[in-house]
Order: structure tokens, then sequence, then C-alpha cells
């Protein structure tokens, strides 16, 4: 893979911060950043992405997928997308800020 194809794929990994109390919790107490990343995104990908974009070591990555929510359109059922969420733990004393990102 070429360094310009590879420097896409990172940009197109990260999706977007998941911005919410539990994420808030994992920040604060185990020094962990949670993001949306692409549903074929692997942990090695991710690692080199935050590591890249965010200037932090990373120690660890787990990722799960969560199921798209059946939902009601009118009278018609459909469901959600399933997408991909990882936690990505960093190293001691370093840390992301993703409130002050604009």
């Amino acid at each position: 893979m070429s360094s310009v194809n590879k420097q896409k794929r990172l940009m197109d990994v990260l999706r977007a911060p998941v911005v919410s109390e539990k994420s808030t919790r994992a920040a604060e107490k185990g020094n962990q950043a949670v993001f949306e990343v692409a549903i074929d995104a692997t942990k090695p990908e991710i690692k080199e992405a935050v590591e890249t974009l965010f200037k932090v070591d990373v120690t660890s990555v787990s990722t799960l997928v969560m199921k798209g929510k059946t939902k009601r359109f009118g009278r018609s059922m459909g469901v959600r997308k399933d997408w991909k969420k990882a936690y990505v733990r960093l190293a001691a004393g370093q840390e992301i800020d993703l409130v002050g990102l604009n």
C-alpha cells in the first residue's frame, strides 16, 4: 500500500468521537477515549490512526460492534445500520481533549 493510500485510509478509520456519560467516565477513570470507527477497521489501524492524528501513545484498543436499533418510520419498520465503537487506552499522563476540538 502506498503512503498516500495509507494516509487516506487512516483518515477514514476514525469517524467521530463518542461523547456520552459512559465515555466521559472512561476518560476520567480509565484514561480512555471512545471513537466511532469504520466497520472494517482493525485494532492496529485504529491504534495507528489515533497516534498519528492526536500525537499520543496508545497502549491498547478494544472494539465492539453496536447493533442497529429497530425503528419505526410511519407505518413501516426499519433498522439503523450497525456501527463499530473503539475504546482506546492511552499511556499514563496523556490525554485527548475531545471537548476543545472545533
